[in-house]
């Protein structure tokens, strides 16, 4: 009896746990989203130029990429915890700075971009070891890794449902640097969420691995590459990923900003249309945790990527409609919100527990590797052809991709295969 009052215990604690996780991600994706609008917003006040933007863009998203690929030893050794604390303290430090550096004067385009480096390069590590953290919590609290995932990436696209509007009317109201103060804010409450409810008991380093040198972590980390190189379904949704990504990225830090102010003229309906695509993440998301056990995984993805991703891009050429622009939003973001517990699932039930670091690592950091080049295309193509060409060849590409998973085979294996004992896939290659 006693035993057994432990176990429960244990397991609620457990529970609390990843809740505090899933709590503590949705404040970090809540400063995140509203500094989505606040520096690609200032940067254009400042400039006026959709190539700066661009650039901004891009000097935020390659640290955060590059530290994505090379975390993974790293948390290994360290402990996801560690790594989640340190890197979401630095990016309050590095976003709130600034508004310091502005109210200086220095605010030329370099330092600005230095400073959103920084902040990128620290999401980078604390997003990298994030995700070795939920497999083990839900496991804990004996939670479905749908649930788990569900939950997540609930949390990561409601931020996106609040934060993208807040920052929209706070921008109106304040201005771009006093949101960036509210961001900061954001991300030293997400590591004090981490700090309290998340323990460190379970959560410590994966292994026992030695020093850190230099061809031990270079050898880690082509570990990590070669298991997603052998499987080729998770090869296939990285490379797919990669390349929508690029384009989002395109959409929502270039074109929707210039659309706003251009046809719009307000940054609130910047933030508007990027929270209806929260909301719509967030309901997709959902709805994808509750029924993800029980549909068809490779019918649901093809049918939900096909009819996310091209429609914002063609609303955006074809109509000046802020309320037409937020339907076609809100429709789609639901739609690709139900992809995101069904990828997660996938990943866990291939991935060894002992390579989830690394190879998650390398999963999410090949899949973002084309968003830094999002911000510069998308800048570049507005600069050269203007506004409406550039969402037409951006929505024609998009399209075409997400062709993907109807045309290859491989993406089949999306549907359940039986598992093995540790979660990963009986038939998942591993490194070799």
């Amino acid at each position: 009896m006693v035993a057994e009052s432990r176990r429960v215990e244990g397991s609620r604690r457990s529970a609390f746990a990843l809740h505090g996780l899933v709590a503590a991600s949705f404040v970090s994706g809540l400063g995140t989203a509203m500094a989505a609008v606040a520096v690609p917003w200032l940067v254009l006040e400042e400039t006026g130029s959709a190539v700066a933007t661009g650039v901004v863009g891009f000097a935020q998203l390659a640290p955060y990429v590059l530290l994505q690929a090379t975390a993974g030893p790293l948390v290994d050794r360290v402990g996801p915890r560690r790594i989640v604390l340190a890197g979401t303290a630095a990016a309050a430090i590095a976003i709130g700075a600034v508004p310091v550096v502005i109210a200086l004067g220095q605010d030329e385009l370099s330092v600005l971009a230095a400073l959103v480096a920084v902040a990128g390069g620290a999401r980078g590590l604390a997003d990298a070891a994030t995700a070795p953290l939920l497999p083990a919590l839900a496991d804990a609290a004996k939670a479905p890794i749908e649930r788990a995932t569900g939950a997540y990436a609930a949390a990561n696209r409601g931020s996106l449902l609040v934060g993208m509007p807040l920052g929209g009317v706070a921008v109106a109201l304040v201005g771009a640097a006093g949101v960036l103060v509210v961001d900061a804010i954001a991300f030293l409450v997400a590591a004090l969420l981490v700090a309290t409810l998340v323990p460190a008991a379970g959560v410590r380093p994966s292994a026992p691995i030695g020093p850190l040198r230099v061809r031990a972590y270079a050898a880690e980390l082509a570990e990590g590459m070669r298991f997603l190189r052998t499987d080729r379904l998770l090869l296939g949704i990285v490379t797919m990923v990669a390349a929508t990504n690029l384009l989002d990225e395109a959409l929502t830090s270039v074109f929707l900003p210039v659309w706003a102010r251009d046809s719009a003229h307000s940054a609130a309906a910047f933030g508007l249309i990027g929270g209806a695509l929260g909301l719509g993440a967030l309901i997709g998301v959902l709805l994808g945790a509750w029924l993800g056990p029980r549909v068809p995984r490779w019918a649901t993805y093809a049918i939900c990527t096909v009819l996310s991703g091209a429609p914002p891009f063609f609303a955006l050429a074809f109509s000046a409609s802020v309320p037409a622009v937020v339907v076609v939003a809100l429709a789609c973001g639901a739609l690709g919100g139900a992809l995101n517990p069904i990828v997660g699932a996938v990943q866990f039930e291939r991935i060894p527990p002992p390579l989830h670091a690394r190879v998650l690592g390398a999963v999410k950091a090949s899949a973002w590797i084309g968003i830094p080049f999002g911000s510069l295309a998308g800048g570049a193509l507005t600069s050269a052809l203007g506004l409406t060409p550039a969402l037409l060849i951006s929505g024609a590409a998009m399209l075409l991709t997400t062709l993907a998973p109807l045309l290859f085979p491989a993406w089949r294996g999306l549907d359940r295969p039986a598992t093995a004992s540790g979660g990963a896939r009986q038939d998942a290659p591993g490194p070799t």
